[in-house]
């Protein structure tokens, strides 16, 4: 199943107004149980760095992640790269309505783009999965990063993370370059890029896994067949979503000696 029709479908519809894209944001930021792992981990860095910071949005997106941190703190700088020029343009237009100024969306490929000791946190969501040449973004990753700096990744990792479960299941989504990480595989890469400390956990466990095919699984199925079941997905969410955000707390607070996404820190 491909998610960019869908997505684009839902990214025309939200950006009629600023109150639509942000409506938009929060329903991200309340059905992705990646938003929840991600927002723990930023809420932390933050506390840490009020004084202001540098940071790159590595593959943005609909922006929510840099709207989220713009939002957080008017003393962050936040450069959010992405390759597609759509969203780029929208995410400008977008963010100068709301008056954040800190923010600046530009088209690049993190395959090549590199800023010698300039971050002092790259937040990369939802992006490895999508890029074949892993290290090479990874050294750039490195080389951008301040000493002290930050990386923040979070992917699927090889436990089902693309719902690839046996020998021969093709991937949920269609625009994966790889099922998932192994957990050992990713640090491994990220040592070669020069990174030393590195904290790799499982996300996605067993309450995680259920959440995300009641909240994202099931209505994609069923949008991806078609559009016009977007009129009914209000009142299916109006019953699952008590049981998802339930389910996205004991994910979010639990220890999982496996799961189908991957949280992973390191530092230079």
């Amino acid at each position: 199943m491909e998610y960019d029709p869908i997505k684009n479908k839902f990214g025309v519809f939200f950006n009629q107004s600023i109150f639509l894209r942000k409506s938009f944001y929060k329903l991200l930021d309340l059905l992705l149980l990646r938003t929840w792992h991600v927002h723990k981990i930023l809420k932390e860095w933050m506390t840490m760095h009020k004084n202001g910071a540098d940071i790159l949005d590595a593959g943005s997106g609909f922006g929510q992640y840099s709207f989220y941190v713009a939002n957080q703190n008017k003393n962050y700088k936040i450069l959010a790269v992405d390759v597609k020029d759509d969203q780029v343009r929208d995410c400008n237009q977008f963010f100068a309505k709301c008056g954040l100024t800190n923010v600046e969306f530009k088209v690049d490929d993190l395959v090549t783009y590199r800023k010698e000791n300039a971050y002092d946190l790259i937040i990369s969501v939802d992006v490895m999965e999508h890029i074949l040449e892993d290290v090479e973004v990874f050294k750039n990753f490195y080389a951008s990063l301040r000493d002290g700096g930050m990386l923040i990744i979070n992917t699927p990792s090889d436990q089902g993370g693309s719902d690839v479960h046996g020998e021969g299941e093709e991937s949920f989504i269609g625009e994966h370059v790889r099922d998932g990480y192994n957990i050992n595989d990713i640090q491994d890469k990220l040592k070669l890029a020069g990174f030393t400390k590195i904290d790799a956990r499982y996300a996605y466990g067993k309450p995680g896994q259920i959440s995300w095919r009641l909240s994202m699984k099931y209505p994609m199925l069923m949008l991806n067949a078609s559009f016009l079941f977007v009129i009914i997905l209000p009142f299916y969410y109006l019953i699952t979503y008590p049981i998802a955000y339930t389910l996205n707390y004991f994910d979010v607070n639990g220890n999982h000696t496996s799961g189908t996404g991957l949280s992973v820190r390191a530092w230079k």
